[in-house]
């Protein structure tokens, strides 16, 4: 029977994908007048990914199983995986069908009801997934999306005694917050997607035409959207004179419109605010480095944790600096390489618990032990 539910939630799930492909259109539209998004962005990109995300998590949905287990006394034990209950969703700004998507989905498919609170400013599109969603049968009362303020309806969620889980994605200050209100009335579990201020480390080996891209391709992503971005660029001394010529020469040639004459700050300080804090804007620190050691130091001098980026030709630079840096993903010779089924968060105060992959749809489920008597046993 419980198989049964399962696969009618794929089902369910997979139809909800298929109207959110019909009506693509209308919600770029959506996110384009909320959110200021390009409108040929959202309808090439963000909506088809909303649609595969939660496709992936359709697959998932009648696959959520325990395990026997093989205890050392003469029991027989095993374990299932129950859906945690209630849950609470609170998304930012930036990427609205994105972030609503990758909270939604896999929670849907472990069987959880939920509260979904969209940022103030972007309401509308997660009012008409959940509008689509209704045709696409899922019940009344399991998705529900409550538009509001963080102080008022965030807090809500954060301190109810009847929601089990929160999942919030935002600023390091304010998942501080969620934390206290949730440990504050129930004591519920929290996961927590907070800031980025992501490194690219940039070895003398690299193609440095190829590593130029990859840092701008960093820093333009960062003009008030993503957190990750490599706003600090770490050039080793051999090749950074002509990385910085060639990453001015690309900035210039790649923007177009308002006048721009790209200016490199040199040498910052590492303990210096640019350098330290998260910035939503077009704003590079380009340093040196000499050795690996100081380069995975250096990386790893932030509060934050949530990604890194190394271009290299060398596979032995880039296992070891991949497994120094203390990151929730590492990007070899790429940048914003994302998929369904990587999980994605961050370490230190860039929160803790995964989007993306299997992971995701384990925090949205518990594990209950069951266990019986081998009758007979001489231990009982």
């Amino acid at each position: 029977m419980l198989h049964m539910f399962c696969m009618a939630r794929a089902k369910i799930l997979t139809k909800w994908a298929d109207l959110i492909e019909q009506n693509i259109e209308e919600i770029a539209a959506l996110d384009t007048i909320d959110a200021g998004k390009l409108y040929s962005f959202c309808k090439a990109f963000d909506i088809p990914g909303v649609a595969s995300t939660i496709r992936y998590y359709a697959g998932a949905a009648d696959k959520i199983h325990g395990e026997v287990l093989k205890p050392a006394r003469e029991l027989h034990a095993y374990t299932l995986m129950e859906p945690i209950g209630v849950v609470g969703h609170i998304i930012p700004w930036n990427f609205p069908s994105t972030m609503f998507a990758t909270k939604v989905a896999p929670s849907l498919a472990a069987g959880c009801t939920m509260v979904l609170k969209p940022a103030e400013q972007t309401p509308l599109s997660a009012l008409f997934y959940a509008h689509l969603a209704k045709e696409a049968g899922i019940p009344d009362g399991v998705l529900n999306v409550v538009p509001g303020f963080g102080q008022t309806a965030g807090a809500a969620i954060s301190s109810h005694m009847d929601i089990d889980k929160v999942s919030f994605t935002g600023s390091t200050e304010v998942g501080r917050e969620v934390m206290i209100s949730a440990a504050r009335s129930n004591l519920k579990p929290v996961s927590l997607e907070l800031g980025g201020k992501s490194p690219i480390l940039i070895f003398d080996d690299a193609d440095v035409d190829k590593a130029a891209e990859l840092a701008l391709l960093g820093i333009l992503f960062n003009k008030g959207e993503i957190c990750v971005a490599g706003s600090r660029v770490f050039v080793q001394e051999g090749i950074y004179d002509e990385f910085e010529k060639k990453l001015v020469e690309k900035a210039k040639a790649w923007i177009v419109g308002d006048p721009f004459d790209p200016k490199v700050q040199q040498g910052p300080q590492e303990d210096m605010l640019i350098v330290q804090d998260e910035i939503f804007g077009p704003v590079m620190s380009l340093m040196k480095f000499k050795t690996i050691e100081e380069a995975i130091k250096s990386a790893n001098n932030t509060r934050y944790g949530l990604a890194a980026g190394i271009v290299t030709k060398n596979l032995d630079i880039a296992n070891t600096v991949s497994r120094s840096i203390r990151a929730g993903i590492i990007w070899i010779n790429c940048y914003f390489a994302f998929g369904n089924d990587i999980p994605y968060g961050g370490y230190k105060m860039s929160g803790f618990g995964r989007d993306f992959g299997l992971e995701s749809l384990h925090k949205y489920l518990q594990v209950k032990s069951v266990v019986t008597p081998i009758y007979n046993s001489p231990w009982l």
